[in-house]
């Protein structure tokens, strides 16, 4: 620990850099980890839209958006919503709606992850640079100093250059598999989505083909007994 704390020290501004990538993609992670994985999935996703069905055909839409408001943070729910809020409209408009939803809900799913990709190739980037000026600094020292003190300036300047590659590697490695793993969360969350709109504009037409049919019959009703 003391040793570690010694090459920070003494390294200070070749690495700092570094811990400021690594400390921002860890923010990063965190929140995205959180949204992805807790905030944003719907629990229990086929039961939430047959009950969403039960209430629609039963024309209970005010309950059926009340249901959508207890899950405002998820995507799908908020998606589901806005078909529902355009229900007594045409359908052209509530795909419409739905298309909107859906672009807003793919923004909110994409948003901060690609950062991590990003933060990864710096960090390497930031390493290589370290490198380069602990060597740059270790050969300027050994080419003044004395014939005795040479040695152990070259070690010390190539135990600088090392240590920043390294720390540039621990930052990035870290990075790319969270971003991996998040990105496959996210086009997870995404399909949810696409799904939900077609779950919801299903639940529409079903509802518009059963009002259809009963004015059909009741028509029908009252034609025979006219």
């Amino acid at each position: 620990m003391s040793s570690l704390l010694t090459t920070l020290r003494e390294n200070f501004w070749h690495i700092a850099p570094i811990l400021a990538a690594g400390a921002i993609a860890l923010a990063i992670g965190l929140e995205r980890a959180v949204a992805l994985l807790i905030r944003y999935p719907m629990p229990a996703f086929g039961v939430f839209f047959e009950r969403l069905g039960d209430l629609v055909m039963a024309n209970r839409i005010s309950e059926a958006i009340a249901l959508c408001e207890k899950y405002r943070k998820k995507p799908a729910a908020m998606i589901a919503k806005e078909g529902l809020l355009r229900a007594h409209q045409p359908e052209e408009l509530i795909e419409h709606g739905l298309e909107y939803s859906v672009a807003e809900c793919v923004e909110r799913i994409q948003k901060r992850t690609q950062f991590l990709s990003t933060i990864a190739n710096v960090a390497t980037l930031l390493g290589l640079f370290g490198t380069i000026a602990g060597l740059i600094q270790s050969f300027a020292a050994v080419g003044a100093a004395t014939p005795q003190a040479r040695s152990a300036l070259l070690a010390a300047g190539i135990s600088t250059a090392m240590n920043a590659t390294m720390l540039g590697l621990a930052v990035a490695i870290p990075c790319m598999v969270a971003f991996s793993f998040l990105t496959n969360r996210a086009n997870r969350l995404l399909s949810e989505s696409e799904k939900a709109a077609i779950r919801t504009i299903d639940i529409l037409k079903q509802r518009a083909y059963a009002i259809e049919n009963e004015n059909h019959r009741s028509g029908s009703v009252l034609r025979r007994t006219s």
